[in-house]
């Protein structure tokens, strides 16, 4: 007597395929915040959601007005800012997630990408100035193709209350 074989398990995997890829495809998508993208992810896979709720603090900066023109050099102003940020997620305890978005053109000493990770950094120095330790702070800086135009450098600083440090 021959033994016929089932094929439902053929429905399951294609369902796992399609989950699989359309998480793949939300993950690309060009999303004006990431931050509250992942905080929706932590929050539908049963995580409390950090970053979306009131614990967080987002302030977004153009790195035009922050830094001196084609230079990763803070503007005065811009340095005793970054400096009460910091101090303020000394006291709260807070982690600092330092994010930033696209670039700007390439200027005499460095070209787009470096400029745009230069500038970073010194976001996150500056921040560290105030007193938050290197444990406490994040860079997040999204892969950018050659491709792309550069339109401008975003960068924002999240600080994450009462989260313990990775």
């Amino acid at each position: 007597m021959r033994r016929e074989i089932s094929q439902r398990w053929v429905l399951s995997f294609a369902d796992l395929t399609l989950l699989l890829l359309a998480f793949f495809v939300m993950m690309q998508a060009q999303v004006a915040d990431r931050l509250k993208l992942a905080a929706g992810m932590r929050n539908a896979f049963g995580g409390n959601g950090e970053g979306a709720g009131p614990s967080s603090t987002v302030q977004g900066f153009t790195a035009t007005q922050m830094f001196e023109a084609g230079e990763a050099i803070l503007k005065p102003a811009t340095l005793r800012r970054l400096k009460t940020i910091g101090a303020t997620a000394t006291d709260a305890n807070a982690r600092v997630v330092v994010s930033s978005q696209g670039r700007d053109g390439q200027s005499a000493r460095l070209d787009s990408w470096e400029l745009a990770a230069a500038r970073t950094t010194a976001v996150a120095r500056a921040i560290r100035a105030g007193g938050v330790p290197d444990g406490m702070i994040e860079i997040a800086i999204p892969p950018m193709r050659a491709s792309d135009p550069a339109r401008g450098q975003r960068i924002s600083v999240q600080q994450l209350s009462g989260v313990p440090p990775r």
